[in-house]
């Protein structure tokens, strides 16, 4: 087979999605283990292309093809609700070996001796034996421990399905691998992990990232869509970054916007440079501002132009920390917490997914309140919390417009729209229902509102999940500015650089200064990683269990396990009920988004009916999030108290 045969060939390619062309007069042509980042504007038709590789859209104009014989993986959409167990899903990913496995079953049964070694030899070619501890490695690394790789499937949140999606497509034997947005629901430890499994795939792959770093780090071309076109550039993100930017600073009006967004992060630095109790913080800014300057002007024809606006106080300190354990009911996640947070900190917190990152902010919001210990904000302080399930407390009838007038009423019309105007906000977006809106809409509707109230302590707990490029590099040129305080967990490490001079390590149930940097971090999390699984190669895995067998006697085992069972089963009885009341609301919510898919819901006669439907898919959302953190509080109390008895 020749070379052009063996690639990913786009010619002359238009694509519509009903009467908007998307796309057109795409030439262009992968080959065969090259990592391709996709990028462009929400909407520009990113993922409107990788539902025509996957035949899911029709091309409109040109020709596109790739090899027969090529096996595409992809994550799908849909959530997964089985009785299966975890590992058992992400094998159903290796299709030639499941198939395998179902005929050596019917082989076994019938007794037939010839197919049975005839199936075992094919087994053997295709290193199947080795498939479930691929599979397990892949579970390890997506963040699941040795006990999840065995729940039900349907006893995992959202979330985490989504992760038994992206493993099940890790797992496939592909060519080819369409990967979009896979970050959106991970921390930083699966992030790294990803990048290193990425960078070692020998197939060809597209991704969809609004992970500046994460794109650094695996892809060797970008194929940039803008305009209806699309272009491929060689190398990696920041190459790409500064050949745009290079051919966008000859546009002058573009680059002096751009020198001017500069110039307000330079003034901070030479502002407090020669104050002592700035010093640490302007040098910070002076490192991050080094390498903004040099990717601003890729960004400078961005539609996010907003700032954080200046707090009304500044009180120091701002909130203190002292002697406090922090947990769910009776159960502490975090123990022995002191920390002071003064004006101008800039706090990133570290750790694993489940180490307390969410709990310790949270209790720093006041969300949730000390087990032990003191707590003590000032009077004078003012907290923005922005976290994910925010998302879903919006107004879904209402309008971002109307919902910014109830925080300030007195504030005139035009200078709200002109407010959310510099959150990407249209005309017509502004009075539009939110109930259409898209996740990256909704964060950015959150922020505006978050920001508008002058807050002095912005918490933010993932800010950048569903936002693109675009408006991440605004929110971050945003908080180089703000002279409050902030800490923040985020999976995007650009962020976590450009904005934070000291880093928090929350493991093992506490809270400890972290002196390295994220290059530091990823060192220590893959050393760490080494005394349990190999990932070293996305085939190699060893399991190291946490009780060594026989280290204990069959009746001794069986007394334990006995105990376990007693003193655990009113927490296995919540967590049943509230899975019993979730799968409830579930489907509540299936009926209702039915409800919403009825065109006829949207005339003019049918408001009331509609905002009424509106209202109940609200009170849905919220009661499924309420009984989702109950029974995340519930599941990590039990996983404690199992810790604690083994």
């Amino acid at each position: 087979m020749g070379t052009i045969a063996r690639m990913l060939k786009f010619q002359n390619v238009a694509i519509r999605r009903g009467p908007r062309e998307l796309l057109s007069g795409v030439d262009a042509q992968i080959g065969p283990g090259q990592k391709v980042g996709l990028t462009g504007a929400n909407g520009s038709g990113k993922s409107s292309l990788f539902a025509m590789i996957l035949g899911e859209l029709q091309v409109d104009q040109g020709d596109f093809s790739y090899p027969n014989k090529w096996i595409v993986g992809h994550v799908a959409q849909e959530s997964p609700s089985q009785e299966r167990s975890a590992l058992d899903f992400v094998l159903d990913g290796d299709v030639e070996w499941r198939n395998l496995t179902n005929r050596l079953q019917v082989a076994e049964t019938e007794e037939d001796g010839y197919l049975i070694s005839e199936l075992h030899e094919k087994m053997h070619v295709i290193s199947g034996y080795q498939a479930p501890s691929r599979a397990a490695q892949l579970l390890y690394g997506l963040g699941f421990s040795a006990v999840e790789q065995t729940a039900p499937v349907n006893q995992f949140s959202g979330g985490w399905r989504m992760r038994l999606n992206l493993a099940q497509a890790l797992m496939c034997r592909s060519d080819m691998l369409l990967l979009d947005e896979p970050t959106n629901h991970l921390d930083l430890d699966t992030v790294i992990w990803l990048e290193q499994w990425l960078c070692n795939y020998e197939g060809t792959l597209l991704l969809i990232s609004h992970d500046r770093e994460f794109l650094d780090s695996v892809v060797n071309r970008v194929l940039h869509i803008e305009n209806g076109g699309a272009k491929i550039y060689g190398g990696n993100y920041s190459n790409f970054e500064n050949t745009r930017a290079a051919q966008l600073s000859g546009q002058q009006a573009l680059y002096q916007k751009q020198q001017r967004e500069l110039a307000h992060i330079r003034s901070y630095v030479n502002r407090f440079r020669a104050q002592a109790t700035k010093a640490r913080q302007a040098q910070s800014r002076l490192k991050a501002l080094e390498r903004m300057e040099l990717i601003a002007p890729a960004h400078v024809d961005s539609p996010f132009e907003f700032s954080l606006f200046e707090p009304e106080r500044l009180p120091e300190p701002l909130l203190i920390i002292t002697g406090v354990d922090a947990g769910y009911g009776e159960v502490s996640v975090l123990k022995g917490l002191k920390m002071t947070l003064r004006p101008g900190d800039r706090l990133g917190l570290l750790g694993a997914n489940g180490a307390g990152k969410s709990t310790l902010i949270k209790l720093l919001a006041g969300v949730i309140q000390p087990l032990t210990g003191v707590r003590e904000p000032s009077k004078e302080t003012k907290i923005g919390y922005f976290a994910q399930h925010q998302l879903e407390q919006l107004d879904a009838v209402d309008s971002p417009l109307h919902q910014l007038q109830q925080l300030d009423p007195r504030a005139r019309e035009q200078v709200l729209r002109n407010y959310l105007g510099g959150y990407g906000f249209s005309k017509d977006q502004v009075e539009s229902s939110v109930a259409h809106f898209s996740g990256g809409e909704k964060s950015r509707l959150v922020l505006a509102m978050l920001v508008y109230q002058k807050p002095n302590l912005l918490l933010l707990d993932e800010p950048t999940n569903h936002l693109d490029l675009e408006m991440r590099q605004a929110l971050a040129n945003a908080i180089q500015n703000f002279t409050g305080a902030i800490v923040l967990v985020s999976h995007d490490r650009h962020l976590l650089r450009v904005t934070c001079n000291q880093f928090l390590l929350v493991d093992n149930r506490a809270a400890t200064e972290y002196a390295g940097d994220l290059e530091d971090y990823a060192i220590w999390l893959k050393a760490r990683s080494k005394q349990a699984v190999d990932v070293s190669s996305p085939t190699k895995v060893v399991v190291v269990p946490k009780v060594p067998i026989g280290t204990e006697s069959n009746k001794a085992r069986k007394k334990r396990e006995a105990q376990q069972r007693q003193t655990s089963q009113p927490l296995r009885n919540k967590i049943k009920r509230l899975e019993g009341e979730l799968t409830i609301l579930k489907q509540s919510l299936i009926n209702t988004d039915e409800q919403l898919a009825d065109n006829s819901l949207y005339a003019d006669s049918a408001k009331d009916q509609l905002a009424e439907t509106l209202q109940v898919k609200s009170s849905i959302q919220k009661n499924i999030e309420n009984a989702e953190w109950s029974w995340l509080s519930a599941s990590e109390e039990l996983e404690l108290l199992l810790g604690q008895q083994s």
